[in-house]
C-alpha cells in the first residue's frame, strides 16, 4: 500500500465553520475577488469560504498576495500598517503563504507561511517564515487529556520521580509544584489517584474540534515545524526547530520566549520562562520564570519556578522552585530535588539502574547541593541543605541531619559528617540565601506559595530530630569499651569528666535516664571533640559523626532563634511589638501541627494534606483551582501554625512550658538568641572581608582601585547594608517582644 493517498473531492478533510466566528464579516465582492486573483492568490472553492470584516474600510484586499487559500478563512481587520518588534518590521497583510481552515484576528502580518492549518491568530500577530504550522483536530496541547475515542494508552503522562513510570503525574496548564509533588508521592492511595485524573479532566472538552490558538501581539518567526500548539499572549518565538503538543503560557507581563534550535513535544512551559540556544524538552512541565539554554535536554521531567538550567540533562525528575544547574557535564535523573539547589558541575546524579529494574530513586530536601565531581548510588535520601564535598560515594545514603557537611572516606569506606556545619563555619551563605531567593523571584503572579526563609518548619523538625539523634548516639558513645571510647574521642579538656559520666551511663536504670545523661554530657563538655558512629546514614559502612557536641549546641540555638522569630512574626501580624500571657494562651489554644510537608516549596502541615486528601476523595473539592485555593488559605494560616509550633520546640527543648518560665530561662533564651543573630552579621561581614584582605585574592588585579572597581568595596556591599539595618532591627525588636513576659516574673 502506497505511503500517500490521492484524495477525491468527496475524500477531502471537512472543517465546520463555527457560525459564532463569521459574526460582523461578510463574503468577497467581485471586485475584491478581481483584485486578489490579480494578485496571484488562489482559492480552492473559488473565495465561497473566505470572510472578511463587514466595516466599511477595514479590508484592503491589495494586502494579500501571492498566497493560497483552503477550505475556510476568516479575516479581522487588513489595512496599511506596519508592525515591528526588535528590528523586524513587517506590513499587515498575508503574502507568499498558504492557508487552511483559520481564522486571523485584526492588523496581523503573514509573511513566507508556507502551510497554516486550522489556527486561530489573534490581534497584531507577526507570522514570519514558518515551514509548518498546523493543529490536528484531536489536540491536547501538552495537557494529559483524551478525546472521544480515544484509547487510555493514547494519553501523555509526564514520568516524574523515577523511571520506571509509576510516579507519573498528567500535565495541565494551572499545574503547580505542589500538584506534582503530591501526586508522584502519595502513590499507595488508589482512590486519590483516580481523582487527580479527574481533576485534571474537569471542565475539558473531549469533543474533536480543536483548533491552535495563537493570541494576540505574539511573533513567530524562522520556525520549521510548529504543530498542536497554543500560545499565549506577547510570546517571542524565534528559530524553533519544532513544537509540537505544547502550551506556551505568556503575557505581557511575564512575556515567554523560545530561540533558535530548540524542540519541544508534550508539555507546558510556564508564564515568563525562556527556552532557547538548541535545548529540548519532552513530555516535561516548565514552572514560572524558567530558564532552559545551551543545549539542556529536560525530559520527562518538572522543572519549579525561578530555575535555570543550561548545558545538561534531565530525565525523570520532580524539581522545586529555585534549582540552578549548569556546566555540560552535569546529570540529573529519577530525582525529586526539593527546591533552592545547586548542581555542581560533573555531579553525577543518575541510578544507573542499580537494583534489577530501572526504579532508584533520589530524593534532597531544600538547599541540596552537591560538590564537584561527585557521584552517588541510589537509592539516597538527603536532609535539607546538606552540602556533599567533591567524591564518590559508592554506597546507598540517608543523611538525615540538616545544614550538615558529608564527605566520603576512601579509607574505611564511611561517610564523615559534620551535623550544623552550614552554622559553624558557612552561616553567610545562609543568611544570604533568605535573601537572594525572594529578590530573584520575579513571577508576577505566584501561584505556587514558595518558602524562602532556611528556617522554616521543614527545616526545623529535620533539627529537633536530629538533637535527639545526637543524644541517642552519644549514649551509645559513652557506654562504649574504654579502648574503643578513646579510639572515639579527638580532644577531650575534661578527662575526669567523661568518666564521671560513663560510670552514669553504665550504671543508669532506665532509657529515660540514660538519655538525660548524655543530653547533660552534650551540655557540660560542650568543645569536646570525639567522634560518634551513625549506622544509619550509609549502607554496609555507616558514617562517622564528627564535632557532635558543637552541632549539637548549635542546633540547639538555632531552633531557639527560630522560635522567637516566629513568635515576633506572630506579633507583628498582630500589629504589635511585644506578647504577653494572654498572648500565649491565644498561641496555645491554637491547633499543633509538629509534622511538616515541603509541598513544591510551600511548607504545609501534614495533617492539612491529609485534609485536603479527604476533601478531594469526597468530592467536595473536583477542580485543582480549588486546590490551589486550599494552598492558600494553608498559606494565610501559616504564622498562627508557625506560631504554635515555635512554642512547642522552646517548650520541648527547656522541658516545662513557656509560662513557667523564670527569669533566668528568659535570659538564657534572649541571650542565645541575640548570639546568633550577631553572628549571622558577623560571620556574614568576615566571610566577605576574605574575598578583600586574602592575598590571593588580590594577585590578579594591578593595584586596589582595579579590584575595587572589578569586585566592588566592602563598605560598598548592598547585602551587608540590609543585613546590618535587619539584624539592628532585630535585636532591638527581640527586647520589646519578651518584656511583658520577664515583667511578671
Amino acid at each position: 500500500m502506497p505511503m500517500i493517498k490521492i484524495l477525491t473531492e468527496e475524500e477531502k478533510t471537512s472543517v465546520v465553520l463555527d457560525i459564532n466566528l463569521i459574526k460582523g464579516k461578510r463574503l468577497l465582492t467581485r471586485d475584491e475577488i478581481t483584485v486578489l486573483e490579480r494578485n496571484g492568490n488562489s482559492s480552492d472553492n473559488d473565495w465561497k469560504e473566505f470572510y472578511v470584516s463587514e466595516v466599511q474600510g477595514e479590508f484592503n484586499p491589495s494586502l494579500i498576495r501571492n498566497s493560497d487559500f483552503h477550505g475556510f478563512v476568516v479575516l479581522g481587520s487588513v489595512g496599511k500598517l506596519t508592525l515591528k518588534y526588535h528590528d523586524l518590521e513587517l506590513p499587515v497583510g498575508i503574502s507568499r503563504s498558504v492557508i487552511r481552515n483559520s481564522v486571523i484576528g485584526n492588523e496581523c502580518a503573514i509573511q513566507n507561511v508556507s502551510y497554516l492549518d486550522n489556527y486561530h491568530i489573534g490581534n497584531h500577530v507577526m507570522l514570519f517564515n514558518i515551514s509548518e504550522m498546523s493543529c490536528t483536530r484531536h489536540s491536547k496541547f501538552g495537557e494529559g487529556l483524551l478525546k472521544d475515542g480515544e484509547k487510555e494508552s493514547a494519553r501523555i503522562w509526564i514520568g516524574i520521580g523515577n523511571e520506571n513510570g509509576n510516579r507519573s503525574v498528567l500535565a495541565f496548564e494551572d499545574i503547580i509544584p505542589a500538584d506534582a509533588y503530591l501526586w508522584s508521592r502519595y502513590r499507595d492511595d488508589q482512590e486519590l489517584m483516580e481523582k487527580f485524573v479527574q481533576l485534571t479532566e474537569y471542565g475539558k472538552s473531549k469533543e474533536l474540534n480543536t483548533f491552535g490558538i495563537i493570541e494576540d501581539d505574539v511573533v513567530i518567526k524562522n520556525c520549521s515545524i510548529i504543530k498542536d500548539v497554543r500560545v499565549k499572549s506577547c510570546a517571542y518565538i524565534k528559530g524553533a526547530l519544532k513544537l509540537k503538543n505544547i502550551t506556551v503560557l505568556s503575557s505581557e507581563d511575564e512575556p515567554s520566549q523560545i530561540g533558535e534550535g530548540v524542540e519541544m513535544v508534550n508539555g507546558i512551559m510556564g508564564y515568563g520562562s525562556h527556552v532557547f540556544y538548541q535545548a529540548i524538552a519532552v513530555r516535561f512541565i516548565i514552572g514560572r520564570n524558567c530558564q532552559l539554554k545551551y543545549g539542556a535536554r529536560l525530559l520527562n521531567s518538572f522543572l519549579g519556578d525561578n530555575s535555570t538550567v543550561s548545558c545538561c540533562e534531565l530525565l525523570n525528575n520532580l524539581i522545586f522552585p529555585f534549582h540552578e544547574q549548569h556546566h555540560n557535564s552535569s546529570f540529573l535523573i529519577a530525582s525529586t530535588i526539593m527546591g533552592q539547589s545547586n548542581i555542581a558541575s560533573a555531579a553525577t546524579i543518575g541510578s544507573n539502574h542499580n537494583s534489577r529494574s530501572p526504579d532508584c530513586e533520589l530524593v534532597a530536601g531544600r538547599g541540596f547541593w552537591p560538590g564537584l565531581c561527585s557521584d552517588f548510588k541510589f537509592d539516597s535520601k538527603f536532609a535539607s541543605f546538606v552540602l556533599a564535598s567533591k567524591g564518590s560515594y559508592q554506597n546507598e545514603l540517608n543523611i538525615t541531619y540538616p545544614f550538615s557537611l558529608i564527605s566520603p572516606c576512601p579509607q574505611d569506606g564511611t561517610v564523615h559528617i559534620i551535623p550544623a556545619y552550614w552554622f559553624l563555619y558557612n552561616m553567610f551563605a545562609i543568611v544570604r540565601n533568605k535573601f537572594k531567593f525572594k529578590s530573584r523571584d520575579k513571577r508576577f503572579i505566584k501561584i505556587q506559595n514558595i518558602e524562602t526563609d532556611p528556617l522554616a518548619p521543614d527545616t526545623i523538625q529535620e533539627v529537633v530530630d536530629s538533637v535527639g539523634r545526637l543524644i541517642t548516639l552519644t549514649e551509645r558513645y559513652l557506654k562504649l569499651p574504654v579502648e574503643d571510647c578513646k579510639n572515639m574521642t579527638l580532644f577531650n579538656p575534661n578527662p575526669q569528666l567523661l568518666e564521671e559520666f560513663r560510670d552514669k551511663a553504665v550504671h543508669a536504670s532506665s532509657p529515660e535516664e540514660l538519655h538525660q545523661i548524655a543530653k547533660d554530657y552534650l551540655h557540660q563538655n560542650p568543645d569536646a571533640k570525639f567522634m560518634l558512629s551513625d549506622d544509619r546514614c550509609q549502607k554496609k559502612f555507616g558514617a562517622i559523626i564528627y564535632k557532635p557536641a558543637q552541632g549539637y549546641k548549635e542546633y540547639r540555638k538555632i531552633l531557639k532563634y527560630f522560635g522567637v522569630q516566629c513568635l515576633m512574626e506572630w506579633t507583628l501580624s498582630k500589629n504589635s511589638e511585644s506578647i504577653d500571657k494572654e498572648d500565649l494562651k491565644t498561641i496555645h489554644s491554637l491547633p499543633l501541627y509538629t509534622k511538616w510537608i515541603n509541598a513544591g516549596g510551600q511548607v504545609i502541615p501534614e495533617e492539612k494534606i491529609n485534609e485536603l486528601f479527604d476533601e478531594i476523595k469526597s468530592g467536595k473539592i473536583f477542580e485543582w483551582k480549588q486546590v490551589h485555593k486550599f494552598y492558600d488559605v494553608c498559606e494565610s494560616e501559616y504564622v498562627d501554625y508557625k506560631a504554635r509550633y515555635a512554642l512547642f520546640v522552646i517548650e520541648k527543648l527547656y522541658g516545662k512550658k513557656i509560662r513557667d518560665f523564670d527569669t533566668e530561662d528568659f535570659e538564657d533564651l534572649s541571650k542565645d538568641v541575640a548570639f546568633v543573630s550577631l553572628n549571622m552579621l558577623e560571620s556574614s561581614i568576615s566571610a566577605r572581608e576574605k574575598d578583600y584582605t586574602d592575598f590571593f585574592r588580590s594577585i590578579t588585579f594591578r593595584n586596589q582601585k582595579e579590584k575595587d572597581a572589578v569586585i566592588g568595596a566592602l563598605e560598598n556591599n548592598d547585602f551587608l547594608k540590609k543585613l546590618q539595618a535587619s539584624t539592628e532591627e532585630f535585636t532591638c525588636a527581640l527586647d520589646k517582644l519578651i518584656k511583658p513576659l520577664r515583667k511578671n516574673q
